[in-house]
C-alpha cells in the first residue's frame, strides 16, 4: 500500500453546503483519514489517507449518514481455484487491490464479487492482480460470460474425467505390485515406470499451482498434494537407486510409488465427483435460465417475423403459439389462453390470461394463442431479475462462513507445520526405522488434511437452499437472511395485500336521506387520494361529472379534507368526523357497527355540518391466510396483525384467519415501533408487507418479507420476496431455512471432525498404543471423499420435504 495518498470519492445525494458539512464531520471520525474536503460543485470528497485500507471505512461512514458513494459492484467467475485456500488468496488479493472497496469469493460457485471505485480501478486491473497469483477472472457481458463459463466447466470436467481414467489405469498395476508382488523381479522399476506419468503428467497441475503459490509466499491444497506425492516419489526413487544406503544400516529400502500414484488417482477422482456434484447444486439457476426461449415471433405491419430474443424492443407485438415459452414481460393485446406460471409461484395450475392482463418471461403458454405487447425486455424482465437475485443470494456468504474462511486461510500452513513436527518427533522418539516412519507420517498428514471440505460446507448448502426456495416461488436476497429465518419466533402481518387480496371493493353505499347529489364531489376527492380504499370508491361511483376540488389535504391515519366552492368536505373514518364536530345519524352508526362486525371497513363522507354518506368496503381474504397462520402457530411462532382499521373490523378479520394478537388503527410510522417493541422483548421478528407504508417496518425487522404483487419499494427493502403473494410460502421459507442451517451444521461438523480425528491418526498418534500407522493411500481416499460427502449432503436438501 502507498502512503499519504489523495483519494477522490464521487458522492451521491450531497446537494447543499449543509450536506457537505455533515459528510465532513462524518469523515472526521474515521481513523486514518489525515485530511478531507468536500467539493460540492464536483460532487466529490478529497481524502488524504495514511493507507488505502481506510477507504472502505470512509465510504461506510458516508453511507451511514444517508449519502452515497458512486461505486460499481460486479461478479466475475474465477478460473483455476482448486480449494478453499485458493479462494482466500483470491479474495485477499482483490480486497487489497487499489480502488477496491470490498471483495468476496465464493468457493462453491467459483465467483468473485467485487465493489470498486470506477475512478481508481476497473475489471482489467483487478483481473491482472488475480492473474499474478496464478488464477484468472472471466470478464465479459453476462450472456457471453455464462456461455464461456459453461464451456470452461465442461472442459474442466472432461479434463478431470481423462485424468481420472488414466490415473486409475496406470495406478492399478502399481498398487497391485506394491501390495502383493514386491518380491517379483524388477518390481521397483515397473512401479516407477507406471507411477512417473501419474505423478508428473496427470498430477502436473498440482506441482505447477503449488509453485505459483510458493512464488507469492502462499500455500494451498495443491501445495499439500505436491509436497506429499513429491516427497513419496523422490524418497522412492532414492531407495530404488541406492538401496545400499539402507542395507548398510540393517534396514529395508522401502519404496512408496504406489502411495504417490494412488494418492493422485484418488484426489483427481474426488475432484471429478466434486465437480459433478457442484454442478448439480446450481441446477435451480440452470433451470431458470433454460426457461427463456432463444427466438421469438413478432408481428410488424401484419407480417410474422422470427427474431433472436436479444433483438426484441419495448413496444414490439409478439405472437405466442400453443406450447411456446413467453419471451419477455408484457400485456395481452388480443386473444386468450391459459399460461403455466409455476416458475413464478410454484403452483402447477395454469392461469387464464385475457386482454390487458400481464404475462411474464419464462412462463409457458398452454393450448390457446394470443398477441401481447412487450413492456420489459432483457435484464428488466421478472425472470432476469429472479435469476440475478438467486445468483446474488447463492454467491453471498452466511455469517458462519466468515469464521470458516479465517480457519481455511491458516489451515494449510498449520498442516505443513504439523507434518514437519510429526517428522521431527518420529526422528527423536522413533526406533530403528524412525526416519522412514516419520517421513510416511508427514506424507500422510499432508495428504489427509482437507480445507476443501471446510470451504464447501456452507456455500454448497446455501446454493441448494436458495435454489430450492426459488423453485417454491420464494426469492431470498442473501445467505444471512436464509440463515436467520430459522430463528424467527414472531411474524408480523400487515393486513391489506398480505392477509387480504389487496383489492378492496365497495359492498354498500348509503346516502343520508337518499340524497346522492354529492357523489360527484366524493368521486373527485377520492380521485386525488392514493389510498387503495379511495380507489375502490372512485371505481364504484360511475358519474362522469367533472368537479374542481381545492385545498386537498391528507390526514394520516384518518382520511382527507378538501374544498369545493369554498365548502369543506371530509372523507375518512369516524374519528375524523368527530374531531371536526360533525353530526352523525344514530341509524348510520348502527349500520356502520354491523358492517365492521362483518370485517368491512367503513368510510364516512360529510360536509362541514352533517354526514352525507357512509360506505362499506370489503377486501377478500386470501385463501392461503388461515392455513398459513395455523401452520405458523403449530410451529411455535407467534403471529401478529397490524391494520389501520378500527378495533371492531380488525377483530372480525383476526377471528376469520385465527390470529389472536392484533393491533388496530395503526399509523404507518407506528408499524416500525411495534416491530422494535417485539425485538426489545427478545423476539426475532419477521415483518410481512406489500406497500410503501410497510417499508420502515420491513427495514426494522430481523427478516423482512415482501409480497410479490406489492410495491417496488417494499421488495427493494425486503430480504425475501414471495412471488405469488401466497402466505403459505412463509412457513415454507422458514422450513427451507431450518433444513439449510441443519445441513450447514452437519457439513461443518463432518469437515471439522474429519480433520480433528484424521490429522492426529495420520501423524501416528495410535502407533504407541496398537502399532497402527495410517497408509497414505487410505488417507488420499479419505481426503477425496470428505469433499464429495459434504457436497452430496448438501444435495440431499433438494429432495427433502
Amino acid at each position: 500500500m502507498s502512503h499519504d495518498n489523495n483519494i477522490y470519492l464521487p458522492l451521491e445525494d450531497v446537494e447543499s453546503e449543509h450536506c457537505a458539512l455533515i459528510v465532513e464531520k462524518g469523515l472526521e471520525q474515521v481513523k486514518g483519514v489525515l485530511s478531507h474536503k468536500v467539493e460540492l460543485n464536483n460532487k466529490r470528497a478529497i481524502l488524504t489517507v495514511a493507507d488505502e485500507d481506510v477507504i472502505p471505512e470512509a465510504i461506510q461512514a458516508i453511507r451511514s449518514l444517508g449519502y452515497g458513494v458512486s461505486t460499481i459492484k460486479k461478479t466475475f467467475p474465477v478460473i483455476g481455484m482448486t480449494c478453499a485456500s485458493c479462494a482466500g488468496s483470491t479474495e485477499s488479493t482483490a480486497r487489497y487491490s487499489e480502488g477496491v472497496v470490498n471483495a468476496s469469493v465464493n468457493f462453491a460457485t467459483a465467483q468473485l464479487t467485487v465493489e470498486y471505485l470506477p475512478n481508481m480501478t476497473n475489471p482489467l486491473k483487478i483481473q491482472k492482480a488475480i492473474q499474478e497469483i496464478g488464477f484468472d477472472l472471466l470478464i465479459s457481458d453476462e450472456k457471453e460470460q455464462q456461455q464461456t463459463l459453461e464451456a470452461i466447466h465442461e472442459k474442466k470436467y472432461q479434463k478431470l474425467k481423462f485424468k481420472t481414467t488414466w490415473s486409475v489405469i496406470l495406478s492399478l498395476p502399481v498398487f497391485i505390485i506394491g501390495m502383493f508382488f514386491m518380491d517379483m523381479p524388477y518390481a521397483n522399476f515397473i512401479m516407477w515406470l507406471f507411477a512417473t506419468p501419474v505423478v508428473f503428467w496427470l498430477g502436473r497441475d498440482f506441482f505447477v499451482n503449488s509453485w505459483k503459490q510458493a512464488s507469492h509466499r502462499s500455500a494451498n491444497m495443491d501445495t499439500l498434494v505436491a509436497l506429499s506425492t513429491g516427497i513419496a516419489y523422490v524418497f522412492s526413487v532414492f531407495n530404488m537407486l541406492f538401496p545400499s544406503f539402507w542395507h548398510q544400516r540393517g534396514l529395508h529400502a522401502h519404496v512408496y510409488f504406489e502411495a504417490a500414484a494412488v494418492i493422485i488417482a484418488f484426489i483427481v477422482l474426488g475432484r471429478l465427483l466434486e465437480e459433478k456434484a457442484k454442478g448439480n447444486t446450481s441446477s435451480a439457476i440452470k433451470k431458470l435460465m433454460g426457461l427463456q426461449p432463444k427466438t421469438v415471433t413478432i408481428i410488424k405491419l401484419g407480417v410474422e417475423k422470427q427474431i433472436p430474443i436479444e433483438e426484441v424492443l419495448v413496444g414490439d407485438t409478439i405472437l405466442v403459439k400453443p406450447g411456446e415459452k413467453i419471451a419477455v414481460d408484457g400485456k395481452v393485446l388480443n386473444g386468450n389462453s391459459y399460461v403455466d406460471e409455476s416458475m413464478l409461484n410454484g403452483e402447477p395450475i395454469p392461469i387464464l390470461k385475457k386482454e390487458n392482463e400481464k404475462v411474464f418471461a419464462g412462463t409457458i403458454n398452454q393450448k390457446g394463442s394470443f398477441q401481447f405487447i412487450a413492456q420489459k425486455v432483457g435484464a428488466d424482465t421478472m425472470l432476469s431479475q429472479i435469476i440475478k437475485m438467486v445468483q446474488d443470494a447463492q454467491g453471498s456468504k452466511a455469517p458462519v462462513q466468515k469464521l470458516v474462511d479465517k480457519i481455511a486461510g491458516v489451515f494449510v500452513p498449520i498442516v505443513m507445520g504439523i507434518a514437519i513436527l510429526s517428522f521431527v518427533l518420529w526422528l527423536v522418539l522413533g526406533g530403528d526405522n524412525a526416519m522412514v516412519q516419520g517421513l510416511l507420517a508427514a506424507v500422510t498428514v499432508l495428504v489427509i488434511a482437507c480445507p476443501c471440505a471446510l470451504g464447501l460446507a456452507t456455500p454448497t448448502a446455501i446454493i441448494v437452499g436458495v435454489g430450492k426456495a426459488a423453485e417454491k416461488g420464494i426469492l431470498i436476497k442473501d445467505a444471512e437472511s436464509l440463515e436467520l429465518a430459522q430463528k424467527v419466533n414472531a411474524v408480523v402481518l400487515d393486513k391489506t395485500g398480505t392477509i387480504t387480496e389487496g383489492k378492496p371493493q365497495v359492498t354498500d353505499m348509503i346516502w343520508y336521506n337518499h340524497d346522492d347529489s354529492k357523489q360527484g364531489i366524493l368521486k373527485s376527492i377520492e380521485k386525488l387520494s392514493e389510498h387503495p380504499l379511495a380507489e375502490a370508491v372512485d371505481q364504484y361511483i360511475k358519474t362522469n361529472e367533472t368537479i374542481v376540488i381545492t385545498d386537498f389535504e391528507s390526514i394520516t391515519g384518518k382520511g382527507v379534507k378538501a374544498k369545493h366552492d369554498a365548502k369543506i368536505y371530509l372523507v375518512g373514518n369516524q374519528k375524523l368526523l368527530i374531531e371536526h364536530g360533525i353530526d352523525i345519524d344514530e341509524t348510520l352508526i348502527q349500520l356502520a357497527q354491523k358492517w365492521t362486525s362483518e370485517a368491512k371497513t367503513v368510510i364516512w363522507f360529510s360536509d362541514d355540518k352533517k354526514t352525507l354518506a357512509v360506505v362499506a368496503i370489503a377486501d377478500q381474504m386470501k385463501k392461503s391466510s388461515k392455513q398459513a397462520v395455523e401452520t405458523l402457530a403449530k410451529s411455535g411462532i407467534e403471529v401478529y396483525m397490524l391494520t389501520g382499521d378500527n378495533e371492531a373490523t380488525a377483530k372480525a378479520i383476526a377471528e376469520q384467519v385465527g390470529i389472536k394478537n392484533f393491533k388496530a388503527e395503526v399509523l404507518p410510522q407506528d408499524k416500525a415501533d411495534f416491530v422494535k417493541q417485539l425485538q426489545k422483548e427478545g423476539k426475532v421478528v419477521a415483518m410481512v408487507g406489500d406497500g410503501i407504508n410497510d417499508s420502515a417496518a420491513l427495514a426494522t425487522s430481523d427478516v423482512s418479507i415482501a409480497m410479490g404483487k406489492g410495491s417496488d419499494i417494499a421488495m427493494d427493502v425486503a430480504k425475501m420476496t414471495i412471488i405469488a403473494s401466497d402466505l403459505n410460502k412463509i412457513p415454507q421459507a422458514m422450513q427451507v431455512s431450518k433444513q439449510t442451517v441443519r445441513t450447514i451444521r452437519q457439513n461443518l461438523f463432518w469437515a471439522f471432525i474429519y480433520n480433528i480425528i484424521g490429522i492426529p491418526i495420520a501423524a501416528g498418534i495410535l502407533y504407541p498404543i496398537n502399532g497402527f500407522l495410517l497408509n497414505p493411500m487410505i488417507a488420499g481416499a479419505a481426503m477425496a471423499l470428505s469433499s464429495v460427502s459434504v457436497v452430496s449432503n448438501s444435495l440431499r436438501l433438494k429432495w427433502s420435504k
